[in-house]
């Protein structure tokens, strides 16, 4: 069974969708399922200079209390299934290189190589405070994950991937996806957002008969 998610590096909520997805997954059993990674963007106009997600975020609201409220709720519920964040730490950069990066791994590397890529990424950004646009950053990230390093540094060196990573990014949007993670199952159905576990394992199960 394949499953498909959009997803952007940048969304703390698709770090939490990926853990719960792995949850569903292995609470499932049966055959295996492939999760195929789709790119989406929430600031396709960000810098690729690193900025730091406290301060950006309180400059949006207007109030570091709120700010600190809602990374400190998020932390909490990160922590209750086993996903670390540090945003005091995160930085806020564009996320195209991470994502070009990952459809590189989608033509070249099985899936278990492809989640591992995908959750080294999030756990840099999220957890590490990483700066996820930096190519060099990017490879070392790959070779942890099992991706051969030279090809990896060749592919960022161009600008291959670029026109079609961008193209998908904008065909999810007229597609009508408006919020991540999105997960599409083979039978059509559509998790949106926040979704459990346990309503992973039902979409599975159901994808499933």
């Amino acid at each position: 069974m394949k499953v498909e998610v959009y997803a952007d590096f940048a969304c703390a909520w698709c770090r939490l969708g990926m853990r719960r997805f792995e949850r569903a997954v292995a609470a499932a059993g049966g055959e295996p399922v492939e999760l195929v990674h789709r790119p989406y963007q929430l600031s396709p106009d960000a810098s690729e200079e690193p900025r730091s997600t406290v301060e950006l975020m309180t400059q949006m609201t207007g109030s570091r209390d709120q700010v600190d409220a809602m990374f400190g709720e998020m932390t909490r519920l990160g922590a209750s299934e086993g996903v670390e964040y540090r945003f005091d730490r995160a930085v806020e950069v564009n996320t195209l290189t991470a994502h070009r990066l990952m459809w590189f791994a989608e033509q070249k590397y099985p899936a278990e190589v492809r989640s591992e890529l995908a959750n080294a990424i999030y756990d840099a950004h999220f957890r590490d405070g990483a700066n996820i646009a930096d190519r060099a950053e990017l490879v070392s990230l790959a070779e942890r994950s099992g991706l051969d390093g030279d090809r990896v540094r060749t592919f960022l060196a161009s600008e291959e991937g670029v026109a079609e990573v961008s193209d998908q990014v904008a065909e999810a949007r007229r597609s009508g996806i408006t919020s991540v993670p999105t997960f599409v199952f083979e039978n059509g159905e559509l998790l949106r957002g926040a979704s459990t576990s346990e309503e992973i394992l039902a979409a599975l199960q159901r994808a499933a008969r």
